[in-house]
């Protein structure tokens, strides 16, 4: 595991959960009594792209109160929102999880990852190191411009879509429908999965 991930008190991945929510997930942690399910989108188009995905993989099975459960595929893909060519080809993929956290925390969490693999938010749809977004939370939808609920875009984005597929066939996006249909109306240029990587579940 890379250095961002040595355990101690300055490590920014091991920190973000409230001590509130770390007292009520504790005792659930081993068994994650009544969890939810989340879906989670990461990607990354600096760096080390691949290495960069399998640590924010490893981070989040870290995290006390959650799970992972799922790993798609990688996915090589054109930058969102940008001209094209003005930025490096993105590897995404999707992060299926199990969590006690509250969707509030699991954000703090998202956040926390992306800085310890030095994530700068200078512009929109700018280049990053890792890109981590909550996109769906259960059932649970909210127009919380903090979080909103389901991803407000993911419905329009086929690397959010496809690898998302490929690891949960029967998936619905709450409020939109199923994730098969979502995809059947996108376009999937620029959006190649790649067979030759492969990112794997944390033992």
């Amino acid at each position: 595991m890379n250095a961002p991930f040595t355990k101690g008190p300055t490590d920014p991945t091991v920190q973000p959960v409230p001590a509130s929510v770390v007292e009520k997930v504790d005792a659930a942690d081993t068994t994650l009594q009544n969890p939810k399910r989340a879906v989670i989108s990461i990607g990354s188009n600096l760096g080390n792209r691949l290495e960069t995905l399998q640590g924010a993989v490893d981070a989040l099975e870290d995290t006390p109160g959650v799970r992972v459960k799922a790993v798609s595929p990688v996915y090589e893909t054109e930058p969102w929102g940008v001209e094209p060519g003005s930025q490096p080809s993105y590897f995404n993929a999707v992060v299926v999880l199990k969590t006690t956290l509250p969707p509030s925390s699991l954000l703090e969490r998202a956040h926390a990852v992306e800085e310890a693999f030095s994530r700068v938010r200078d512009e929109r749809w700018g280049p990053r190191t890792l890109d981590v977004d909550i996109v769906a939370y259960a059932e649970h939808v909210s127009d919380d411009p903090v979080l909103t609920l389901p991803h407000p875009r993911a419905h329009e984005r086929a690397f959010v879509l496809a690898p998302w597929h490929d690891v949960d066939p029967e998936a619905q996006l709450p409020g939109r429908g199923a994730v098969a249909d979502l995809l059947t109306a996108l376009t999937r240029e620029g959006v190649e999965p790649r067979a030759d990587l492969e990112l794997r579940l944390p033992e």
